[in-house]
């Protein structure tokens, strides 16, 4: 058994060493970081979505935002669109899940605010229908995915795409990158 822990380990830092060396994938995590800083200095907000394990990253991600990080400073506007059990099992029975992240888009985002949406396959209906309203809206959208980018590329101002198709391997890198993405948005902005 050890074998097979030290197997799944290095499996793990063999993608983000593949992250590492990837300087599209960092530029693109600079930018993002930019962005975010913008936007709330703007004073605008920050959502985030996902499906399953995505889902507990964006709540993780959200609340870094809205919590702290490192430093003991002011609450930024962020939130995590599925933390609402009523409101997600109401729009999921009466119309669709497909819809359950693009009606509250379209309900409380404003031009200027940003998207953030983690899907490993970048195939996840709810979020891409998300994206597709956010963009009519005039909201910038991020998208942290597996290798292939999946549909949602084609509608994302930013793309983190994990050089794997392994969902955990995936998901251990979304995070990562999440908390990077958190510490300097922190460090700018309240710096």
């Amino acid at each position: 058994m050890i074998d097979k822990i030290e197997h799944i380990i290095s499996e793990s830092v063999a993608v983000k060493n593949k992250v590492l060396a990837d300087k599209g994938l960092l530029g693109t995590v600079e930018e993002m970081v930019t962005v975010l800083v913008k936007t709330f200095k703007n004073g605008n907000r920050v959502y985030f979505c996902g499906n399953g394990g995505s889902a507990a990253d964006a709540q993780h991600l959200a609340a870094e935002f809205s919590g702290r990080f490192y430093t003991d400073r002011d609450a930024l506007p962020a939130e995590a669109l599925h933390c609402n059990t009523s409101y997600l099992t109401a729009v999921a029975n009466d119309y669709s899940y497909d819809v359950v992240y693009s009606r509250l888009i379209k309900g409380i985002a404003q031009k200027g605010d940003v998207l953030i949406g983690l899907t490993t396959s970048g195939n996840s209906r709810n979020i891409i229908n998300a994206f597709e309203t956010a963009r009519q809206k005039g909201v910038f959208t991020m998208a942290f995915t597996g290798e292939s980018g999946g549909e949602i590329k084609k509608h994302s101002d930013y793309l983190i795409n994990v050089p794997s198709r392994d969902t955990p391997r995936i998901q251990e890198s979304h995070i990562l990158l999440g908390h990077i993405i958190c510490q300097l948005v922190e460090e700018l902005y309240f710096s």
